[in-house]
């Protein structure tokens, strides 16, 4: 199954444009009376069929579908995480931690700034490009959002929800549990979590003191020194399977 993105849905009719529309019409040739599947990135998968395709020579291509049916939920996980994690000095390695997050299952990736970050600027654009690109991939029906970038600081101190699992991964020493540990230990019914993972170099002293004032938690990813992106993908990958029943 091949998944194409639009948020242009108006009841029964479905429209493609720009990278979309391109791609399925120009690169994947389709036509007039094909079968196709698109998300809303909200959680709903439809099985349409191409009523007319507009291939300009010059401006963008535009793909009008048929609603045949609609799924709700493919793809939906029994957990909702936000990943906070300071962007790489190699932008490459922290693009490879987003796509791979996707596939496994994320909702939200916070790019951090710390005090001991190299790299502080994002292309915003150039993640969620990634993550739809992932998420198509996976055949998911929801998009994780891209949030803006973000000082340890002001994250810590903004609004996380109530009832949320707090998680903080650092390499200073004192009593950790790992990240299977903290989740049986949490009691409540809708399983919300937030994982930080610090940037070269870890979290400064005075972050992690703030963030364990704040109500996270400490977490080990076990006894290896794991970079960044590694640590990341490890604690997505620890929530995603601990979910399979």
């Amino acid at each position: 199954m091949e998944l194409f993105y639009t948020t242009d849905i108006k009841k029964s009719i479905i429209t493609l444009s720009g990278a979309e529309a391109d791609h399925c019409a120009r690169v994947m040739r389709h036509k007039e009376g094909d079968s196709i599947f698109i998300i809303d990135g909200k959680g709903g998968l439809y099985n349409c069929k191409i009523s007319s395709v507009t291939l300009p020579k010059r401006g963008e291509a535009v793909v009008e579908c048929a609603v045949l049916e609609k799924s709700q939920g493919v793809g939906r996980r029994n957990y909702h995480l936000v990943m906070a994690v300071c962007p790489t000095k190699n932008m490459d390695r922290y693009e490879w931690f987003v796509e791979k997050a996707t596939e496994l299952g994320v909702d939200s990736i916070v790019p951090l700034i710390s005090e001991h970050s190299i790299r502080t600027n994002v292309k915003k654009e150039r993640l969620e490009a990634l993550v739809l690109a992932a998420t198509k991939q996976s055949l998911k029906s929801c998009l994780p959002v891209v949030e803006d970038a973000v000082s340890v600081t002001d994250f810590l101190n903004s609004d996380l929800g109530e009832d949320v699992l707090k998680l903080i991964a650092h390499c200073e020493e004192g009593e950790k549990k790992t990240i299977r540990q903290r989740l049986s230990d949490y009691t409540a019914n809708n399983l919300k979590v937030v994982l930080m993972i610090g940037p070269e170099g870890d979290f400064s002293a005075r972050e992690i003191e703030l963030a364990l004032q704040k109500g996270f938690l400490p977490v080990t990813l076990g006894p290896s020194r794991l970079r960044v992106e590694t640590a990341a993908v490890a604690g997505v990958s620890e929530i995603y399977f601990s979910s399979l029943k």
